[in-house]
């Protein structure tokens, strides 16, 4: 019986997973897509009491959701007034609208236009704010001359507090309560309250610009008509540097009060410095009436397919791209090879319990990536610290080191405070015993600190929202085998996993041993074997003095949530919001956890596992990470290249950690693949992947900021791998196979024609490792556009791939249309023997061999909010 009902409960997922996968497609590629980034910075000097500063913005045109750097020289050291940022700091927003002329020097929007003002209304105490410098408040005075006066809001009331409204593009005018409003809050606004100038009066802070995507009452990148001519909406980056002057002129005499008010205030909004920012369209710029072809597969492709999206489209070919898991992109193309081009990092037939399909499959090498560790720590020195760390507070880490073992210990939730209350007060609760004497979190493992000296002397606050695990995305990857292949090949890794505490006696948790014995699940963790992070500890309470019932607890899934991918983790960890709902709000109706929201600046800590191109796009630092020749590399273009070099295989080259054995070799190096069954596939489709690969491998490999280059975080493919490319194009041109019947397919199978010039396998598999000049139809070189015509006429253009779209913020929900449908028809599968008043408790997993389990329903409510968000947008 028990057998039976496992059974039916799979065969239900399967097809609630079939069925919402299928569904969230459609809609997935109704989402609009990216075009990279122009070179274009500029600098502005400031007026008046800031006319010595000097501010610089490195990137104004061709943007999208990302970070971009804002500098500045010549400013006077930040001081503070206890822990609260007192004066001379600066402050930074994004604003939408014309010049409203009232600095003809520095044209710029109305004070009302732009998004600042959602610091917290709650729990201010560790806050560095004073209510009225990050807030709209202000005071009226008819000739206001003290910061935080305004000369225009409040003339009702003059004696006391009034605020400056904010205007939304759509005309929706907010006057009361701005900090509450409906449009922006503390969780999603991207405005800087506080930055601190340093004592040698520089200071840098990464800013989130928002689309019309993730901000839609700023409406940036959406186009506009004007005069006839359409084109994307402008916005502004407006900085706001906080001062140091009395009434009298001269510097307050009183430091232990902060002074400063609103930067939206008249008196401070006269000093603001605005710089304007162009953006890709939110929206298609392709031409209607023309097919598209779908791309599906590696996150690792996604930004390289945003950018070449957009020329492919100005030269009359439109592709989509749908992000996939790579293990489910090639079950998919293995069960039905018309559903076109697919990215990933191995072969067909490589997963455990697949096979290779019959007939041929095409592999191209098209990117060269990896995951990387990126994060977001700010110095705060401890009162012990010398004067040279002391003087380095609230300044960005630039760089750390992480061996595999370390991240081992973040991954398996081994740290004493990752496990939230199963030690407390010295006191462990039974079963966590090992626990007890385990470092709080990773700034203070000696381990980490002999590799990283300065954390001996920073404090963090070692909770789950810090230090004590790893952001990481749901679901099965590539990435994710690749982290835990790198730490079961290390030989200090493996041992510890095992049972074996490291040299400072720090213990694994049994709930990730490799040794049976250990493991409280009677089965052995089998990372060798893993594509994803478990979260295996069963572990729950309710947090140590959150004051939340005794009925109410958390469990590991909550302390430390996934998030849906790794352009998504990036993004929080730029954020510095772990997205841990930490405080129990008893007033809530009903009373619920709700987030704290991003960590408070200055001793911000956050980290993930997320791909190399994002970490670039939002501005992450990263880790140098030991290879296997014992050395800390960090994930630069040499780095990627080198570990390139020692590739192995047939058909489909893979990094594999444990041979990537030069000194400069990065280990979590990954070669993306496109993978093409022509014999399922018509033959314009193959003409117009064949333009693809052939854009992919000339300038699609060109390092560059423009749209259709190659974005940071990639490095080029060696001549050997494009040549390969440009021969994979040739053979999809000159494919002929048998007469096919089945559905949506020109072509059957046949034998292999294309790859590096080995041998085909059994299954007609291309096989090589190598690639010659092409010398195929169009051989001889790869062409800089695509090179086959267009092969369609007619049809309908998604805005999936428009040209110069931009990038959804990765909380998009549209983005996650695929899985987040197969997830939901999951639960519909799974759920439905419940329909009848059972109750189903999440998250739900489906226990495996070798401590594996697989989560069925993970309890992720945003997930469910994301859906509930994307029925909202469409038609």
């Amino acid at each position: 019986m028990r057998r039976t009902r496992v059974r039916n409960a799979l065969i239900r997922l399967l097809a609630g997973a079939t069925v919402g996968a299928l569904a969230g497609l459609a809609v997935a590629q109704t989402a609009p897509t990216a075009a990279a980034a122009t070179d274009s910075a500029v600098t502005v000097s400031g007026r008046g009491e800031f006319k010595d500063m000097k501010f610089t913005v490195d990137q104004t045109k061709n943007l999208a959701s990302q970070a971009i750097t804002v500098s500045w020289t010549g400013g006077t050291p930040t001081t503070f007034a206890g822990s609260q940022f007192n004066t001379d700091f600066v402050q930074i927003m994004q604003c939408w609208g014309d010049d409203d002329g009232t600095v003809p020097s520095n044209p710029g929007p109305p004070r009302t236009q732009c998004q600042f003002g959602a610091s917290p209304t709650t729990n201010r105490t560790s806050w560095p704010g004073n209510a009225y410098d990050d807030t709209r408040q202000v005071f009226y005075s008819a000739d206001p001359t003290n910061y935080g006066q305004d000369n225009r809001y409040g003339a009702a009331n003059p004696n006391g507090g009034a605020e400056v409204p904010f205007k939304s593009v759509d005309g929706t005018t907010i006057t009361t309560n701005t900090q509450n409003n409906s449009l922006f809050n503390y969780n999603t606004t991207n405005e800087i309250d506080f930055a601190r100038t340093s004592a040698g009066g520089t200071g840098q802070e990464f800013f989130e610009v928002q689309t019309a995507n993730e901000a839609p009452h700023l409406g940036c990148g959406v186009p506009v008509t004007t005069g006839g001519v359409t084109k994307p909406r402008s916005c502004w980056l407006v900085i706001v540097p906080q001062g140091h002057l009395d009434l009298d002129g001269k510097p307050y005499a009183d430091q232990s009060q902060v002074n400063a008010g609103s930067p939206v205030s008249s008196t401070n909004w006269k000093n603001r410095i605005a710089i304007k920012l162009d953006f890709n369209s939110v929206g298609t710029n392709c031409a209607l009436g023309a097919d598209e072809r779908p791309t599906t597969g590696s996150e690792l492709a996604a930004d390289a397919m945003s950018s070449w999206q957009t020329k492919l489209c100005s030269a009359g070919k439109v592709y989509s791209y749908t992000e996939l898991g790579e293990p489910d992109t090639r079950s998919r193309l293995i069960a039905d090879g018309t559903s076109g081009l697919a990215f990933t990092t191995r072969k067909l037939g490589a997963d455990t319990g697949t096979t290779a399909p019959p007939g041929t499959t095409t592999y191209a090498p098209v990117a060269l990536s990896g995951a990387v560790i990126g994060f977001t720590i700010e110095r705060r020195p401890k009162s012990t610290a010398p004067d040279s760390i002391k003087k380095l507070a609230g300044t960005k880490v630039e760089s750390i080191k992480l061996n595999a073992r370390l991240v081992a210990k973040l991954l398996t939730e081994s740290y004493r405070s990752s496990t939230w209350g199963s030690v407390v007060n010295g006191t462990a609760s039974k079963g966590y015993g090992w626990a007890k004497n385990n470092p709080a979190g990773l700034a203070s493992d000696p381990e980490f600190i002999a590799l990283n000296p300065e954390f001996a002397y920073l404090s963090v606050a070692e909770t789950p929202s810090t230090d004590t695990d790893l952001m990481t995305a749901l679901g099965h990857s590539d990435t994710a085998r690749a982290v835990w292949q790198w730490i079961f090949a290390d030989k200090d890794a493996r041992p510890f996993l095992a049972g074996v505490p490291d040299d400072d006696g720090m213990r694994v948790n049994p709930y990730y041993s490799t040794n049976a014995d250990l493991n409280p699940s009677g089965f052995p963790f089998d990372p060798s074997n893993s594509d994803e992070y478990p979260k295996s500890d069963p572990w729950c309470t309710v947090p140590p003095g959150s004051g939340a019932p005794k009925d109410k607890p958390q469990c590991m899934t909550d302390f430390h949530p996934y998030v849906d991918d790794m352009h998504a983790g990036a993004l929080h960890t730029r954020r510095a919001d772990t997205l841990w709902k930490s405080t129990w709000d008893s007033l809530a109706t009903p009373p619920v956890y709700k987030s704290s929201g991003p960590q408070v600046v200055g001793s911000r800590f956050a980290i993930t596992i997320t791909d190399a191109a994002s970490a670039a796009r939002y501005g992450l630092q990263t880790a140098e990470l030991k290879n296997s020749a014992g050395a800390y590399v960090a994930p630069t273009t040499t780095g990627l290249t080198t570990a390139a070099a020692t590739a192995t295989g047939s058909a489909v080259l893979e990094v594999t950690p444990a041979n990537a054995t030069a000194k400069g070799a990065y280990p979590l190096t990954e070669l993306v693949y496109a993978a093409v069954r022509p014999g399922q596939v018509s033959k314009a489709a193959r003409q117009d992947y064949a333009a693809l690969l052939r854009y992919a491998s000339a300038t699609g490999q060109t390092p560059g900021a423009d749209p259709g280059k190659l974005p940071d975080g990639y490095a080029p493919l060696s001549k050997k791998l494009r040549a390969q490319t440009v021969k994979a194009a040739d053979a999809l041109l000159a494919y002929t196979g048998p007469t096919s019947t089945g559905s949506g397919s020109a072509d059957g199978g046949g034998t292999d024609t294309s790859g590096g010039g080995g041998s085909s396998g059994s299954n007609g598999v291309t096989g090589g490792t190598t690639g010659g000049a092409g010398t195929g139809a169009g051989g001889g070189g790869a062409s800089a556009t695509p090179s086959a015509k267009a092969s369609f006429g007619g049809g309908t253009a998604l805005q999936t791939t428009a040209a110069g779209n931009t990038p959804a913020d990765p909380a998009n929900p549209l983005r996650y249309a695929v899985p987040v449908g197969a997830a939901l028809g999951a639960v519909a599968g799974v759920g439905a023997p419940f329909a009848g008043g059972g109750r189903l408790r999440l998250p739900l997993r489906l226990p495996l061999p070798g401590g594996r389990s697989v989560t069925l329903v993970p309890e992720l409510p945003e997930l469910t909010e994301q859906f509930k968000r994307l029925r909202r947008r469409l038609p």
